[in-house]
This record gives C-alpha cells, sequence and structure tokens, in this order.
C-alpha cells in the first residue's frame, strides 16, 4: 500500500498545512473516544438508580465499550493495513455516530449494554486507523513525534472536558451523556472525507481477514472478565468459577494456536519479538487498567457515600485531566531527550502513589489535602506515561504493520481497563459484603483501591525489568 509521505510530510521536520487538517479530524475522532470514555464513568450512580443495575452489571456499561473496542481492534488494524487506512477510518466513524444514538434509547440495563458494545467495536475500527495514518504519514523522528504528542494530547483533553461534561449533562439526564458524540461525530466524519488523503487502494484485494481470530480473542476476553466479576458471588474455588477460568485459558490458547497456522493472521506472532513493543502494551495495560478501577470507585465514594452531584464529582476529578491536557502536547522534547522508558517508569510509577495517598480517605475527609493531590498525581504520571507508550509501540515496526501495532497497543490498553476493573470491581464486592453500611462500603473501596496501586507497580517493573536483564548481557 502506497504511503502519505510525500502529501503530509515535506522533509522540513514541520507541519503544513495538509498536515494540520489531516491531523486536526484524527485527533477529532481520539477526542471522541476519550470523551466517550470519561462521560460515562461519572454517569454511572445515575444510570444504577435509573435502571436498577447492580454494582457488578454496572461495570459492564464500561467493560462491554472497552472489550468491544479492544477485541476488534487487531481486526481493525489488519483492515486498515489491507483495506485502506482513510477506507476504515471513514467507514468505522459512520458507524460510531449510528452508535452513539442508540444508546441514548436504550430503556434497560441489557441493552445499553449492547449498544455499548456495538459502539465499541466501531471504535475498534476507528482508532487503529487513525493512528496508523499518522504513524505512515510522517517519517520517524522528531516530526512523527510531534505528531503523535498533539493527538495523544488530543485524547487527554477530551478525557479531561468529558468529566466535566458528563457532570453538567447527568444533571439534565444521564441520556444526553450518550447522545453528545453524535452530532460532534458526524461533524468529524464530513470533514475526513475533504481533509484525509487518499492512502492509496491496497496491493492484494483478495487479502484474507481473519474474522475468527477476533472473535475468538474477544470471546476469551469476555469470559475472562464475566468470569473475574462474579467470581465474589459464585465463589472462587466453585466448579462454576473454575470452569470458566478454564474455559478462558482454552479460548485464548486456541486463538493462539490458530494464529500461528493460518494463512492471514490477525496478529503475526512474530512482531513480538519486539521488546519494545511487548513493553509497552504491558504497561499500557497497567496505567489504563489502574485509572479505570480508581475512577470507577472515587465516583461510587464521592457520589454514594459523600452525597456529591455528578456535577460536583466531574469537577473533582478534573484538575488532574486538565494537567494531562497541559502536559501531553509538550512530550516531544521530553521523549528526545529521554527516551520512552524513562518516562513510562515515571509515569507509572507516579500514579501507583497517587492511588496510594487515597487509601486513607474516610467518610469526612477533606478535598484539598487528602483527594486532590491523588488526581494530581495520576494526572502527572498520565501525561508522562501515555505519549511514550504510544510511540514506543510504533517505533522500529514496518509501515505495513503499523495498523496492527497501533492495533496491539489500543487493545492493550483497553483489555488492560476492562481486566483491572473486573478485578476491582470482585475485590470490591468481597470486601464490602452485605452488610450495607458506610462502613463496610469504605472497606470494601480501600480494599478495591489496592488493586490499582499494585496495578501501577507491576507496569513499572514490567517496563524496567528486561532493561535492566539486557544491561548485564555481553554485547
Amino acid at each position: 500500500m502506497t504511503t502519505a509521505h510525500s502529501t503530509l510530510d515535506d522533509g522540513t521536520g514541520r507541519l503544513t498545512a495538509s498536515a494540520w487538517g489531516a491531523l486536526l479530524v484524527l485527533c477529532g475522532a481520539l477526542f471522541l473516544d476519550a470523551l466517550d470514555v470519561s462521560m460515562t464513568g461519572v454517569a454511572l450512580p445515575s444510570i444504577r438508580a435509573d435502571l436498577g443495575m447492580s454494582t457488578s452489571s454496572l461495570q459492564w456499561v464500561v467493560s462491554a465499550y472497552v472489550l468491544g473496542y479492544g477485541g476488534f481492534l487487531l481486526l481493525g488494524g489488519r483492515a486498515a493495513d489491507l483495506l485502506g487506512r482513510r477506507r476504515m477510518f471513514l467507514i468505522s466513524l459512520g458507524v460510531f455516530v449510528v452508535a452513539s444514538g442508540l444508546g441514548a434509547v436504550a430503556n434497560d440495563g441489557t441493552l445499553l449494554i449492547i449498544t455499548r458494545f456495538i459502539k465499541g467495536v466501531s471504535a475498534g475500527f476507528t482508532a487503529p486507523a487513525g493512528l496508523s495514518i499518522i504513524t505512515t504519514s510522517f517519517a520517524e523522528g522528531p516530526t512523527r513525534n510531534k505528531a503523535l504528542a498533539i493527538y495523544t494530547a488530543t485524547g487527554a483533553t477530551g478525557f479531561s472536558l468529558g468529566l466535566v461534561f458528563s457532570g453538567l449533562l447527568t444533571e439534565i439526564g444521564w441520556r444526553w451523556v450518550f447522545l453528545f458524540p453524535a452530532p460532534l461525530a458526524l461533524i468529524t466524519l464530513i470533514a475526513a472525507t475533504r481533509l484525509v488523503p487518499d492512502d492509496g487502494r491496497p496491493e492484494r484485494s483478495s487479502a484474507r481477514f481473519d474474522l475468527a481470530g477476533a472473535v475468538g480473542v474477544t470471546a476469551g476476553m469476555l469470559l475472562l472478565v464475566f468470569t473475574v466479576v462474579e467470581a465474589p458471588n459464585a465463589g472462587w474455588a466453585s466448579a462454576r468459577t473454575l470452569a470458566s477460568l478454564a474455559g478462558a485459558a482454552a479460548i485464548l490458547a486456541a486463538f493462539v494456536f490458530h494464529e500461528q497456522r493460518t494463512p492471514a493472521p490477525l496478529v503475526r506472532l512474530g512482531i513480538l519479538r519486539s521488546g519494545s513493543l511487548v513493553r509497552a502494551n504491558l504497561g499500557a495495560m497497567a496505567l489504563i487498567g489502574g485509572w479505570f478501577g480508581f475512577q470507577f470507585i472515587a465516583t461510587l465514594y464521592m457520589q454514594q457515600l459523600r452525597g456529591w452531584s455528578a456535577l460536583e464529582t466531574g469537577l473533582a476529578i478534573f484538575p488532574g485531566g486538565l494537567l494531562v491536557a497541559l502536559l501531553a502536547p509538550r512530550m516531544a522534547p521530553l521523549i528526545e531527550r529521554y527516551g520512552t522508558t524513562r518516562l513510562i517508569a515515571a509515569g507509572l510509577a507516579s500514579t501507583a502513589a497517587g492511588y496510594a495517598l487515597f487509601l486513607p480517605i474516610g467518610l469526612d475527609s477533606g478535598y484539598p489535602a487528602e483527594m486532590l493531590p491523588t488526581f494530581l498525581l495520576g494526572g502527572l504520571g498520565f501525561a508522562l506515561a501515555y505519549g511514550p507508550l504510544n510511540v514506543a509501540a510504533t517505533n522500529g515496526v514496518a509501515p505495513e504493520e503499523q495498523g496492527l501495532a497501533g492495533g496491539l497497543v489500543n487493545t492493550s490498553f483497553q483489555f488492560g481497563g476492562a481486566l483491572v476493573l473486573a478485578v476491582v470491581t470482585a475485590v470490591n464486592n468481597a470486601a464490602a459484603g452485605p452488610g450495607g453500611s458506610a462502613g463496610a462500603v469504605l472497606d470494601g473501596f480501600h480494599a478495591a483501591i489496592v488493586v490499582s496501586v499494585v496495578a501501577g507497580v507491576l507496569g513499572v517493573a514490567a517496563t524496567t525489568f528486561r532493561r535492566r536483564i539486557r544491561a548485564v548481557q555481553p554485547a
């Protein structure tokens, strides 16, 4: 497939007018993805009250989206490489518009979760197409790093603004949270038809798609998350839990077996020989997983125990998102100076420290001294790690596999978020017990936050351990 280097990268190291136009559209799509995730989180208590959902079922409003998103990102990346990045970007963005409207009219929890899954699948095709358009349109180095820094900063901005928008819209009605992205996505789609350049046609029009692989990995992840969430009720050692865990392991093992033998694999397993890509994917799981789990608990704490409104909750979390929006665009020079590994490790350590500060939270804790530091450290860590994770995941990857690399790192972001959120929910339900008193609920929150702390610590270890091993090996 041809690339767009001649259209968007003039070799001067600066972004041309056409490059800025295309980048603006691509950033708009990422903005919507981030906006949608953060807006949903703050609205969860209102959704539960209106639709009568339990805490276990409530987390599926988030998990269904991220699992649909993550489960089809790899297929989306492959489709972008083989069918055309622009074509897949436009088609999937159109589906996103329709799916946004469907969520606003859902009248029960199950239907809402289904519409969230459909919307996640559509985003699973949009995200890798957008990222691979950038990585194939700009040569590796300062220009690409600058474009990626702007791109990831837009996602951070969408996430932070979504917290405030969600509070405002939830005060009117939670359905507006799901309807709001639809007109924005339609505007982005219209602009994309004019501003995103054609990247040519695939060299092999008869290329095959590994749909079985996409279905298999999604089914395995869904079963694993479902098992973890339901384990406290069924019993961790119950036959149901053990059988479900065995089933998830078998499905994922069958996926690997299938990928090794199919002529057109969803994931060319040889790409995992890249140490930078593997470490970036592990770090992505830890970064997003820790945050999703913490935000879920913090939102319930502020609205369920403290009686704060959705707007107050969004404003309380907003400083962290604002810090990300301010710092993320300035990461490119830091990447050039310090490299990606140091920044990723520092970011994950900052998030873990922030979550740890939230552990002593009580029923009458103040915001400035006991809550705000957590959100600021979390925002700092997110800004330090998110952009470098995207850069590390795509550096050194061949142009024809940029879509696959982008799909892998985004899959790790989403699957990590769903998996850690499932563990957080399970730990919370187990620690809180059936009592329902304020003290018992708070105990459950404390135990659940430990999971996010552990996720950050494991992320630091995963992104630095292999580097230390290589340092002592002979040249």
